[in-house]
């Protein structure tokens, strides 16, 4: 078997999103298909798709209803068998969404399940009796906001939910749940996907004995958090031990077929990096992990450094996926916008960046192109974070916004029909029509990064050494002796001057911002060989 996934760049389409090719105004699997080129040419290796099953749609496709079949919203299974061989035609593996911490309320196993105490289905959720006052069973949280738990007038009990109350829990305490969801998880791999994305991977298990979470210190005179479930440090709803042995069946189900990968979601707000070592460790866990610590506000070097060290040392055998921005969190061009000199320097900055980091990238679509995040108006609505939680949390909707082609089509060329979520004059300006093949072009500059990548070993290797260099300068070099990469970057808007002891070299690849007398301009980026 190959490892091609440890030095893979994946490139993460939102279904809904990325093309439209029957004209309702939603992305299907044809129009994927069709637009895998631009994928290919941008120098990726493989796609993730987000989920791509029947689904209600209430969570945008992360409620499943049915784990072996194509939401006809997407189009059929002969739909996505095209996309496969279109794929593989072109150099590219296929990663699918796996959702199995959770179904739809709709899954005809919860509708059995919630029928009776008796029937055969009627363990495979997670079920509790109220206390004796009537209230839930414990104190968990949902991360969509209130109780986890909600009431059920059938069974006279609760049922507990980590997200919306239409996404109850799977209760992988059953074995015969652990083996109907491997045995869906072999029916694509027969198919012919390459690999998983298996989506909250450490929400598979709870406490069986239901205990409460503890609450989380809160400095007086703060207001707490927009959402109370970031109040609490979720020992006991997430995270357990069981998880393990459970993700030793999953890996050895994939790798009984050749070269096939599983990269895991890791979810935890207090020790992500710490979790993403525990799946990876070792050759029978995850393939890698990747979790939301490059997805938040902080662009700094000491963020930078204490993410990646704190994984490698951690994990010397684990391996990461590296992303700044998916379907989940604010586009990072708009996140990380009080660090940019402007002119899009810190989008191409940014694509510098990561690509030079060891482990395995992913990039969103439209990422690209610099895209930023859309202003979604409340009328505009689809998400139901963004419903819950207005206007301090606006929700995921200004990312999911549809990919841009053409800048005078209709809808920028995703659709012919008015588009699901509203395209913008700010995010039609930034189409692949107005970046092809222009120099100095955000999509461009991408291109350029991902062919330096993918020609230099040091940067798809393993080994990154870290330079004590002061704010706000980050350094590293990549891989060891003559073949040795030194990676420099200035991670702010305005100039910085190189210290003395920082290493010469001789300049390589893309650069950006390279000054005289030692000095790197507004997010200065330089690639060095032969450094001393």
């Amino acid at each position: 078997m190959t490892e091609w996934w440890r030095s893979a760049v994946i490139y993460q389409i939102y279904p809904r999103s990325f093309q439209d090719d029957n004209g309702d105004g939603v992305g299907d699997l044809a129009g994927i298909t069709r637009r895998l080129d631009h994928v290919a040419d941008l120098g990726c290796d493989a796609i993730w798709l987000s989920p791509i099953f029947p689904s209600p749609m209430e969570d945008m496709g992360y409620d499943v209803s049915d784990y072996t079949g194509i939401e006809p919203l997407f189009g059929t299974l002969a739909d996505f068998d095209a996309l496969i061989a279109r794929a593989h035609d072109l150099g590219l593996k296929v990663i699918i969404d796996q959702v199995i911490s959770h179904s739809s309320d709709r899954h005809p196993w919860f509708v059995e399940s919630r029928s009776s105490r008796e029937n055969p289905r009627a363990d495979w959720y997670v079920w509790a009796d109220p206390k004796p006052d009537g209230n839930p069973p414990n104190n968990w949280l949902s991360v969509f906001g209130g109780s986890s738990w909600t009431w059920d007038a059938g069974r006279r009990q609760y049922y507990l939910h980590n997200f919306l109350d239409s996404q109850p829990d799977l209760n992988l305490h059953t074995p015969a749940v652990q083996q109907a969801l491997l045995d869906a998880m072999r029916f694509w791999l027969e198919r012919g996907v390459d690999g998983f994305r298996l989506d909250t991977v450490n929400y598979y298990f709870h406490d069986d004995r239901l205990r409460d979470n503890p609450g989380l210190p809160r400095k007086p005179g703060v207001l707490p958090p927009v959402n109370p479930y970031d109040m609490q440090e979720h020992l006991f709803s997430k995270t357990r031990p069981e998880n393990i042995a459970f993700l030793k069946r999953l890996r050895a189900l994939t790798d009984s077929f050749p070269d096939r990968m599983m990269v895991g979601e890791v979810g935890d707000a207090l020790r992500s990096v710490q979790i993403m070592g525990e799946y990876t460790k070792g050759g029978d866990r995850l393939h890698m992990a990747y979790s939301f610590e490059m997805l938040g506000p902080d662009y700094t070097p000491a963020h930078f450094r204490k993410v990646i060290e704190g994984f490698f040392t951690g994990a010397p055998q684990g391996w990461p996926c590296w992303s700044f921005s998916n379907h989940d969190v604010n586009r990072h061009v708009s996140r990380w916008s009080p660090h940019d000199a402007g002119g899009d320097a810190l989008a191409r900055q940014a694509a510098a960046l990561i690509l030079s980091f060891e482990g395995a990238i992913c990039l969103y679509q439209g990422e690209e192109l610099g895209q930023t995040e859309t202003d979604i108006l409340w009328e505009e609505l689809t998400d139901p974070v963004g419903l819950r939680f207005w206007p301090d949390n606006k929700g995921r909707d200004g990312c999911r916004t549809p990919m841009v082609w053409d800048r005078d089509g209709h809808a920028a060329g995703f659709s012919t029909a008015e588009p699901w979520l509203p395209v913008k004059p700010p995010q039609r300006a930034r189409a692949v029509s107005e970046q092809a093949g222009k120099a100095g072009s955000v999509l461009e500059a991408y291109r350029a990064m991902l062919a330096f990548r993918r020609a230099t070993p040091a940067l798809t290797g393993r080994g990154t050494r870290f330079l004590d260099l002061p704010e706000p300068l980050l350094g590293f070099v990549r891989g060891e002796g003559a073949g040795a990469v030194t990676c420099l970057f200035n991670l702010s808007a305005k100039p910085a001057k190189l210290p003395k002891s920082a290493p010469g070299g001789v300049a390589i690849g893309p650069a950006q911002g390279v000054e005289t007398a030692g000095r790197l301009g507004p997010n200065g980026y330089v690639f060095l060989r032969g450094a001393g």
